[in-house]
C-alpha cells in the first residue's frame, strides 16, 4: 500500500516538474508577429502600367508571402493590413501594426517613373530616414501622396504636404531606434532578390515614408520593380515572378527572425531603476570610440605621475564603460550638428553600416543614469544606455552585473 502511494506521488511530481519545464520553454520562445502591408488598394490604384496596377501586384505578392509564413512557421503570427482590394489609410496601416505589437512590419510596393523611362528596372528596399538623393525623395513623395485622397489628411498629418520638399525636413530630426534592425532586414531582402530571384539590386536606401514613421518596430518598404518597364511589368504580373519575389522576401524573413532570436539575450532586460545603485562616485573614463571633438595634442615627459595614470587607465579598460545613445544616422554628422540639440561632446561608433551617436561616458552606471535623466531625456525621449568594454560593445545586462560586482 505504501509503495503504491509512493509511486503515485512520484508520478504526480514528475508530471508537475515536466509540465512546468514545457511551459517555461514555450514561454521562452515568444510568438513572433509580422505585419504584411500591401500598399495602396481600393480607389487608390497606385502606379499604373500598360497592363497592370500596382495595388494588385502588391496584394498578390503580400498574400503569397503571408501564406509561405503561415504554412511553414508555426511560431509566427501573420497580420495583414488588407487581404482584399480595399483602401486603407496610411495612419491605419501603422495602427494595425502597433496594435498587434508586431515584431516586424513589411510594406510591399511597386515602383514607377513619371517620365515613363522604360529602361529602368530593379528592386530596392527602404527604411525610415532622410533622403540623400532626389530620386529617393521622389519615391517617398509618390508613396506618401496617397494621403491626399483621405478626407482629413491636413489635420491627421499635421499639415504635411507630400509634394513639398520642405515638409520632409521633419525626417531630419527623427530618431529611429529600430534603424539598425530595419537596415539589416532590408539588406537581407536585397540579397535574396539578387541571388534567388536574379533581380537587379538597386540597394538599401532611406527616405521619409509616413507609413514607416508611425510604426513602433523594425520596418521596411519594398519596391518590387518598375511597372513602367514593360519587361519588368510582365515579370511582376506573372505567376513565376510574383512567386519568386515572395519567396525571396520569405527567405530574408527567416534569416532575420533567426538572427534576431540568436541576438536576444537569455537574461531579462534591465529596466532603469527609480533609485540609483549606491556606489562611490568615480571620474568618467575614456574609451577608444571615435570622438566628435579632436583634442589638442599635448607633449609631456614621462613621469611617475603619468605611469600611475596609465596604470589606472589599464584598470579602467577592464571595466564596462557606459554611454547614452542618442541617435543614429547613415552618414557622418558634423560635431556642431543641430541634430545633437546642444549636447557636447558627442562620440560616434559604426555598427552594421550605421553611425550611432552617444553622449557621456563613465564606468559608473549611476553617473550615466543621472546624466541621462538630467540632460538627455528632455531632448531625446528614445535615448538609452549602452556599454563598451575594451573598446567593444557588450551586453548591457552583463555590464550592469559587472558594475554591481565591482562597486
Amino acid at each position: 500500500m505504501k509503495k503504491n502511494i509512493f509511486h503515485i506521488l512520484y508520478i504526480i511530481c514528475f508530471l508537475l516538474i515536466f509540465g512546468q519545464s514545457e511551459n517555461g520553454q514555450a514561454a521562452a520562445q515568444k510568438q513572433f508577429t509580422v505585419v504584411i502591408d500591401a500598399g495602396h488598394g481600393g480607389n487608390d490604384p497606385g502606379a499604373i502600367g500598360k497592363r497592370g496596377r500596382e495595388k494588385n501586384i502588391n496584394l498578390n505578392v503580400a498574400l503569397k508571402l503571408g501564406q509561405l509564413i503561415e504554412n511553414n512557421c508555426n511560431d509566427t503570427r501573420v497580420v495583414y493590413t488588407r487581404k482584399k482590394d480595399t483602401f486603407v489609410p496610411l495612419h491605419r496601416r501603422a495602427e494595425i501594426a502597433n496594435n498587434a505589437k508586431a515584431d516586424l512590419f513589411i510594406s510591399i510596393h511597386t515602383n514607377s517613373l513619371a517620365s515613363r523611362n522604360s529602361k529602368v528596372s530593379g528592386t530596392e528596399t527602404y527604411t525610415l530616414g532622410l533622403h540623400r538623393t532626389q530620386e529617393n525623395l521622389e519615391v517617398a513623395k509618390k508613396e506618401n501622396s496617397v494621403i491626399l485622397i483621405e478626407d482629413d489628411y491636413k489635420q491627421r498629418y499635421a499639415g504635411f504636404n507630400p509634394n513639398s520638399a520642405e515638409s520632409y525636413i521633419i525626417f531630419e530630426f527623427l530618431q529611429d531606434k529600430y534603424l539598425s534592425q530595419s537596415v539589416n532586414f532590408a539588406s537581407m531582402i536585397q540579397k535574396q532578390f539578387r541571388q534567388s530571384a536574379r533581380r537587379i539590386d538597386k540597394g538599401v536606401h532611406q527616405a521619409g515614408f509616413l507609413v514607416l514613421r508611425e510604426t513602433s518596430m523594425p520596418s521596411v518598404l519594398i519596391e518590387l520593380g518598375y511597372i513602367t518597364n514593360p519587361n519588368e511589368e510582365a515579370y511582376l504580373l506573372s505567376e513565376q515572378g510574383s512567386s519568386a519575389l515572395a519567396k525571396s522576401i520569405y527567405q530574408a524573413f527567416l534569416n532575420y527572425k533567426q538572427h534576431s532570436r540568436k541576438s536576444a539575450t537569455a537574461v531579462s532586460p534591465v529596466s532603469e531603476p527609480e533609485e540609483d545603485i549606491e556606489t562611490p562616485e568615480s571620474e568618467p573614463q575614456q574609451t577608444n570610440i571615435e570622438s566628435m571633438q579632436s583634442p589638442s595634442p599635448v607633449a609631456s615627459k614621462p613621469s611617475e605621475k603619468n605611469t600611475t595614470a596609465t596604470s589606472k587607465k589599464t584598470e579602467a579598460d577592464n571595466k564596462p564603460v557606459f554611454k547614452i545613445q542618442i541617435l543614429t544616422s547613415d552618414r557622418i554628422l558634423p560635431a556642431q550638428s543641430r541634430l545633437f540639440k546642444g549636447l557636447s561632446p558627442v562620440s560616434r561608433y559604426k555598427e552594421n553600416g550605421i553611425y550611432k551617436y552617444t553622449y557621456g561616458e563613465s564606468t559608473d552606471y549611476n553617473r550615466i543614469l543621472r546624466l541621462k535623466r538630467s540632460k538627455v531625456d528632455g531632448k531625446f525621449k528614445d535615448a538609452f544606455i549602452i556599454a563598451f568594454k575594451n573598446g567593444e560593445k557588450m551586453n548591457i545586462n552583463q555590464a550592469i552585473r559587472e558594475f554591481k560586482k565591482n562597486r
